[in-house]
């Protein structure tokens, strides 16, 4: 025999109660079967709220009452045929009943908890019930109340069975029935007085439970609209999957622990007896579910993670504690008479704490108990007032095989601190089934995502990007990424969304990853930006793994660094300013990177896709000491000077370099050396040197009234006006058989950067295009110089310098 149950998502209308029928009927075509059902939908929630307002407004009452009874005749009408008019008049009867009930309340302005739980009953009684009925016109079928046989105590909402008398009433009603399936309302249960009482939240599924023990069932299926037990809630975890097979034990630890799939009581019963558990979706009945069993088929070392929100801690501390026995019983009396549940415990080997997690509901009430309990102990400041901290969540990583995995915890811990997730207290038993952790509400859902890709996602590490800056630069990135998107999932195991998208009007946040196709139309229809509001939102998304990605050449932007790698927001930027800015700065940078364990990547700031920060970064951490570079380090200017000659002018050979987007928006940052400046010191910098921008030597070849202007356009204007200064330029070098080229020099601390006659022995001779070129003088290279050669200009090329620190990141 095996009993079947089925919860208010499958019964809560014709539609689904009919796929439910269809289970039945497959299920009971070899066997006896019980079918335990909830109420309709959201029936009990409707009852008792309407039984709440009854006390105030009985007319408002009734109109909920009449909500409820269109549900029911509506079933009723998709459903049954041949009984319409007995069953109906049954179900007014009930429904009659109720409204007799709501006007007691409202007359004698009474609610008791007898009360609730006889309104609350008939959600159960009335969907039995009909469904029994629709089922007899299908196949052999019967109907059963549930409180004739499940027999509890006086606690009328919250009743504790009598197993001797249920069990006894249970087994006799089924050997006298004779009929192939037994529908029962689940939830409800009566005292030895026959007056209604509940099972309390999960009923349904407790009673299914101790019919299954009861009757000795070969099988109990919870009958839900989810496929089993899942990893982690899939709501919140969206890479979350069902596990196959899990022990009792395992699945009690997940179900104390938030899985709603299941309530915990529900397993007590079943686990007694060692009955078979199946988990299965009523709307994918193919699917297998999961099975809870006493030996699971299932080697996974962690089976599950879950969490509880809405938790506070409890604090008893203070120094009077060590070594005097009794604290801990007067704590846990104190709160067991309340009826206040603790659903975490630690406390220090010192014994100067002891710490406990109660629902935040009851924090305040268990405060003010302990306070009184531990009076003379708090005036004597033996200890301090009771501790209470609010707003967190508890997370558990669940698995009967944990205590063979070694350095599990550690794992666990380490993929937390590495996303800023604060651990407030933990808590281990000795069976090593359970790890649970307090952490801050607001991160439980970045938790849950850490973990699971921790212990379940090893071969696919995901990562989340909020770009700022979707110009040239921006729009290339965003085009690779597309493309290489299906590779990094097929060869790399990589799975990087876009999340965020801003630019200096509009941005556009979607936590599933904006469709890089249409980004464009995403962004347009975004909200307005500011520095400030994107940071709240990225940070408001609170996501593993995230990446802020500044594609600009805007200073303002780049003030905002240190906001998100205190947030442990790793950041990826080709604008050169936060690196170039005061050194204090930089330093402030780089420590915070590392105290926050965000990484802080920049190596676009010089030679856009060419890897020399990495490369000097590598000679550096090896031992290596830089002591002369020597580079070309503009494209633009590279560019501009390899195209300019006497049949050209500079003005149009400038204006070329800015449409090929080899130069900043702003040309003259360029042309000025102000950008090679930035570069140069960067390099120091990353060499060991403490430098500012304005220890750099710049020998600018600009006229002065060019690096005066304040736009564009007169800038270019100046750039006609001066022809012959640039002509001049051009003759002076042709006449030495050589070319220019800008060149910056950092030679044993100090640094210099302008244009230079580079005869044609030079290595900068012949670089050609928007090509850039460095040499590196080190200890293990003093005479022939580490030369990195390559494009070093282009929107493409930075692009992709971009997309190579954020693979930097995921392999970190």
């Amino acid at each position: 025999m095996k009993v079947l149950k089925f919860g208010g998502s499958s019964v809560a209308n014709s539609e689904n109660i009919q796929k439910v029928l269809a289970i039945v009927a497959n299920e009971s075509k070899n066997q006896k079967i019980a079918v335990v059902v909830s109420a309709f939908g959201k029936t009990t929630n409707k009852l008792l709220a309407a039984a709440n307002i009854a006390l105030e407004d009985i007319n408002a009452a009734k109109e909920i009452l009449e909500t409820i009874k269109e549900l029911h005749y509506q079933i009723i009408d998709a459903l049954i045929s041949e009984d319409k008019t007995a069953v109906s008049e049954e179900i007014n009867y009930l429904f009659d009943r109720v409204n007799a009930i709501y006007e007691g309340i409202f007359l004698l302005q009474e609610l008791s908890n007898k009360t609730l739980a006889k309104v609350s009953s008939f959600g159960e009684r009335l969907s039995s019930f009909i469904i029994a009925n629709a089922a007899k016109e299908l196949f052999d079928a019967a109907h059963k109340d549930s409180s004739d046989l499940i027999i509890a105590n006086n606690d009328y909402l919250n009743a504790q069975v009598n197993f001797k008398i249920t069990n006894k009433n249970i087994t006799s009603f089924f050997d006298q029935n004779k009929h192939l399936v037994t529908v029962l309302g689940g939830f409800i249960s009566s005292n030895i007085n026959g007056e209604v009482t509940t099972l309390g939240r999960g009923g349904s599924d407790f009673s299914a439970s101790i019919y299954a023990a009861a009757l000795n069932a070969t099988e109990l299926q919870i009958w839900t609209d989810v496929p089993g037990m899942f990893t982690a809630n899939p709501r919140v975890v969206k890479q979350a999957y069902p596990i196959s097979e899990i022990s009792y034990e395992e699945a009690m630890e997940l179900s104390h622990f938030g899985a709603k799939v299941l309530y915990p009581p529900t397993i007590q019963p079943a686990l007694r007896k060692e009955i078979p558990i199946r988990i299965k979706n009523t709307f994918d009945p193919e699917s297998a579910g999961t099975l809870i069993c006493k030996n699971p088929n299932n080697s996974d070392d962690v089976k599950g993670i879950s969490h509880i929100e809405d938790v506070s801690l409890i604090t008893l501390e203070g120094g009077g504690m060590v070594g005097i026995p009794g604290f801990s019983k007067r704590l846990f009396e104190t709160l067991s008479v309340a009826k206040i549940n603790v659903v975490f415990i630690t406390q220090a080997s010192s014994e100067h704490s002891i710490c406990v997690g109660v629902f935040e509901n009851d924090a305040a009430k268990a405060k003010e108990l302990l306070d009184e309990t531990f009076t003379a102990e708090i005036d004597r400041k033996k200890i301090k007032p009771i501790i209470v901290e609010s707003d967190l969540a508890i997370i558990a990583v669940v698995g009967e095989s944990m205590k063979n995995y070694q350095g599990l915890s550690g794992q666990m811990f380490s993929a937390l601190g590495r996303n800023n997730v604060n651990v407030r207290a933990i808590a281990q038993g000795s069976s090593e089934k359970n790890i649970s952790a307090v952490i801050n509400k607001h991160d439980a859902k970045k938790a849950l995502n850490t973990l699971h890709e921790q212990f379940f996602e090893e071969r696919t590490k995901q990562l989340n990007l909020f770009v700022t800056g979707v110009g040239n630069v921006g729009e290339r990135f965003l085009a690779q990424l597309q493309q290489q998107n299906k590779f990094l999932k097929e060869n790399l195991k990589l799975s990087i969304k876009v999340i965020g998208i801003a630019n200096s009007r509009k941005m556009a946040f979607n936590n599933d990853g904006i469709d890089l196709k249409n980004w464009k139309d995403a962004l347009e229809k975004g909200e307005p930006t500011t520095l400030d509001s994107f940071h709240k939102k990225v940070k408001e998304s609170n996501l593993i793994n995230s990446v802020f990605i500044d594609n600009t050449a805007n200073k303002q932007v780049s003030e905002v660094y240190e906001k998100y790698l205190r947030d442990s927001i790793s950041v990826v930027t080709c604008n050169k300013i936060a690196c170039a800015s005061s050194f204090d700065n930089y330093k402030t940078l780089k420590q915070v990177s590392r105290k926050y364990n965000a990484s802080f990547l920049f190596e676009t700031n010089v030679g856009a896709g060419l890897p020399i920060i990495d490369t000097l970064k590598n000679l550096i951490n090896s031992g290596d000491s830089v002591h002369k570079i020597q580079a070309v380090l503009s494209g633009s200017l590279n560019f501009v000077f390899n195209n300019f000659n006497a049949d050209s002018t500079f003005h149009d050979v400038v204006a070329a370099a800015q449409k090929e987007g080899y130069t900043e928006p702003d040309p003259k940052i360029d042309l000025s050396g102000v950008d090679v400046a930035r570069k140069i010191l960067i390099l120091a910098r990353e060499s060991g040197y403490q430098l500012e921008l304005a220890d750099i030597k710049n020998n600018a070849f600009l006229p002065e009234d060019s690096l005066k202007t304040t736009n564009n356009d007169d800038f270019y204007a100046s750039l006609t006006k001066n022809e012959a200064h640039f002509q001049n330029i051009f003759k002076e070098a042709n006449d030495k058989n050589c070319r220019l080229k800008y060149v910056a020099e950092f030679v044993d601390g100090k640094a210099n950067v302008g244009l230079q006659h580079i005869p044609s022995d030079h290595p900068f001779y012949n670089l050609e295009g928007s090509d850039n070129i460095v040499l590196f003088f080190t200890d293990r290279y003093p005479e022939n110089p580490l030369i990195i050669k390559g494009a070093g200009a282009g929107a493409d090329v930075t692009a992709s310098g971009i997309f190579a620190d954020v693979i930097r990141i995921a392999n970190k």
